[in-house]
């Protein structure tokens, strides 16, 4: 698994959507299909949770059109993209090559943004679970960076609020399709729901509606934009005093790969993005 940083910065100031990461996403496609074309037809035909991108993160302007937002001439952006494919050394190496060797600069709609720093991290699902036995009485916090948009089963319903079940199962589903078979986690929504508490941070949650795709209306003969709702915040997560140790370190695992994976939907066109980290705490009564 790897995550890639990027830095980015505009030639000019000029107007991207709301919700960008719509458009990074294209863009990125696009990038990687000047090489390698079947490496981007399989990132977009994929049904594995491949690719997630945090969309564009920074100080932005207002704009006069409906639905955008200015980047600023001068100012730096911060860009993650995460891969969790199973073939990611190849998929990464196909991401890289574009920024490092052949251009430094990505094109949107509207205009260019240069890439002025790149950063790469790597963990293996090895690495990940060593990682969860150093804690006594862990708590975990995450930072719903982007719009988190996770779909109740087969429903057009999507999730309003931070909801343990809803959220570990979004990344348990993703975790169980692309790690090795024999690191499969046998866990169910009703493990998150006796041993889990959610503790939400009121100030910082929001509600949202986010472009995610656009698509033909053939009744009505012209493109059609496709919104999710969601929400963004701070939560923690804390276990109750008599979780089995199992729940606990097989939780631990799902929240540091979704930093990696995204949690939800949409997370390639910039939604679900979180930070995680790890608190020492009381457990729960």
């Amino acid at each position: 698994m790897h995550l890639i940083h990027l830095t980015v910065s505009p030639k000019t100031s000029f107007q991207i959507p709301l919700s960008d990461g719509y458009q990074l996403y294209s863009a990125l496609l696009s990038l990687i299909k000047e090489k390698y074309p079947d490496t981007s037809l399989k990132i977009h035909n994929s049904p594995l949770p491949s690719l997630s991108t945090t969309g564009l993160i920074g100080r932005f302007e207002k704009s006069s059109q409906k639905g955008h937002k200015s980047v600023k001439i001068g100012e730096e952006y911060s860009w993650r993209i995460g891969i969790t494919d199973p073939h990611d050394e190849e998929l990464f190496n196909h991401i890289i090559t574009p920024f490092l060797l052949d251009r430094k600069e990505i094109s949107l709609f509207e205009g260019n943004l240069c890439i002025s720093s790149m950063e790469t991290q790597y963990q293996s699902f090895q690495d990940i679970i060593q990682k969860v036995g150093g804690y006594r009485r862990p708590a975990i916090q995450m930072d719903f960076m982007t719009p988190t948009c996770i779909q109740y089963r087969n429903s057009r319903v999507t999730e309003m609020f931070p909801n343990r079940i809803a959220v570990f199962f979004s990344i348990l589903s993703k975790y169980n399709q692309v790690c090795p078979e024999n690191l499969r986690l046998a866990l169910n929504r009703d493990d998150f729901g006796r041993y889990l508490l959610e503790s939400p941070n009121p100030q910082t949650y929001r509600t949202h509606s986010v472009l995610t795709n656009t698509i033909f209306d053939s009744k009505k003969q012209h493109p059609r934009p496709i919104f999710k709702q969601g929400f963004t915040g701070i939560c923690r997560y804390i276990f109750t005093g008599d979780s089995p140790i199992s729940i606990i370190n097989a939780s631990l695992i799902l929240a540091h790969f979704a930093e990696y994976c995204g949690v939800g939907s949409s997370v390639s066109r910039g939604c679900g993005q979180v930070s995680v980290s790890f608190l020492e705490d009381n457990y729960a009564n």
